[in-house]
Formats: structure tokens, C-alpha cells, sequence
């Protein structure tokens, strides 16, 4: 089914168009209409993945196992004017290469005094090789970050880690802070990885020529 989408304030500035075409298997839900937009639409994907948006099904706010049918008249709502709550921490595992860049975007606002971003990239070796238990390691990674915020005086915090191969020199991990002082973002940021490390299920193992060995860690506490 092909369904038309509406896009409004932010969303639509970002995707420079009013709505976009969505094209989704019968049974469809808000949730995969969401998870659809961001793939399709490079440019709203950061948001999709980091702001609190809802969608509209019929002029009716919908939930996110909703079942989409032809003909729903469907709109993107960000958060509305009438009050502002700090941006929900992003979190992703991915086998994509990461960036900075673009994390330090993600989190940055007007207020920002200090972002703080923590990179971890691969050394000695001629590549790490990532394996994880993906759901469990990006939902703990989301609690992590939420937990941390929640201590730290932060207005934004974002996190990626790499899975798969990560030649040597390119980050297998990054977080980034934003603050309005450096001492909180520097605070979080520490905390952060090193919760990140000892906790999210992700296991490395070094790769030098025909040497694979992989990395001994610690149990979670």
C-alpha cells in the first residue's frame, strides 16, 4: 500500500517537501511507517530516531501498533510549541561507519556550552571484527544514556557503536554530550563509555593477518 505522509515544521523544512510516499506492506503499523520514513528519507533519520514523534492516523493521535489501511490520511507530528523537554538520548548499533559530526548535531542546541565527544577507534591491529546481541545491546545503551542524563546536568547525549569489521584508525564507538558547562559534559561523557564497556552486550575480536583472537572482557554487574 502506498500512503501519502504529511510533514510539518521542522520535519518538513529538513525534508524540503510537505509530505512524501510511503510504501508499506499490508498490516503496516505506525511504528514500521515511522522506521520507513527514516530509512527512506536520509535527512529526517536523525529525528526520527531522536525526537519524541507521533503520528496522526484520521486528524487522531495514533498509537505506535496502530494498523495503517488505504486511504488513512497519516501526518508526522513533532513536538508541539506549547512546552519543551529535553531530546530523548539517541542510541544505535549499527554496521555502519559512524560520525561525529553528525552526533554532535544531533545533540547541540541554542544553550550549548560544551559538547564533549568520546571516540574509539581501532589500533595495533589490522581490524576488530564486532559481534552483538542486538536488541539487548541497543535497549541497554538507551537506558544507559537516559540513566546518565538523568545525574548529569546534560541537554543532550548520543551514542552509536559499530558491528561487523572496523579497519584500523576508523571509531568503533562514539558518545557525545552536549551541556551548557564543560564540567557536567566531560562528568557524563566518562560515565557514559565506561558504562557502555562494562555493560552493553558487544564482544571484538583483533584480526592481525591470520591471527584472530578475540578480546577477554569482564562479566556485567
Amino acid at each position: 500500500m502506498v500512503h501519502r505522509v504529511r510533514l510539518f515544521a521542522m520535519l518538513r523544512e529538513r525534508a524540503g517537501t510537505e509530505s512524501l510516499e510511503l510504501d508499506l506492506s499490508e498490516g503496516a503499523t505506525v511504528a514500521d511507517a515511522l522506521r520507513e520514513l527514516g530509512a527512506q528519507c536520509e535527512a529526517l533519520s536523525p529525528l526520527v530516531s531522536s525526537m519524541s514523534l507521533v503520528m496522526a492516523v484520521n486528524r487522531e493521535y495514533a498509537e505506535p501498533d496502530t494498523v495503517l489501511a488505504a486511504g488513512d490520511e497519516i501526518a508526522v507530528i513533532p513536538p508541539v510549541s506549547g512546552g519543551a523537554e529535553p531530546a530523548a538520548p539517541h542510541a544505535r548499533v549499527t554496521e555502519e561507519p559512524l560520525s561525529a559530526d553528525r552526533l554532535e548535531r544531533l545533540v547541540a542546541t541554542d544553550h550549548t556550552g560544551a559538547v564533549v565527544t568520546f571516540r574509539g577507534t581501532t589500533r595495533d591491529v589490522d581490524h576488530l571484527d564486532y559481534e552483538a546481541y542486538l536488541p539487548m545491546a541497543t535497549e541497554r545503551m538507551a537506558a544507559i544514556l537516559a540513566e546518565v542524563g538523568a545525574s548529569h546536568e546534560v541537554e543532550g547525549l548520543a551514542a552509536e557503536h559499530r558491528i561487523g569489521t572496523v579497519p584500523r584508525r576508523e571509531p568503533s564507538v562514539i558518545v557525545v554530550v552536549a551541556a551548557a558547562h564543560r564540567g557536567p559534559a566531560f562528568a557524563a561523557a566518562r560515565e557514559a563509555i565506561d558504562r557502555i564497556k562494562a555493560e552493553v552486550p558487544i564482544w571484538k575480536q583483533e584480526v592481525e593477518g591470520e591471527r584472530r583472537e578475540w578480546v577477554e572482557g569482564t562479566p556485567p554487574a
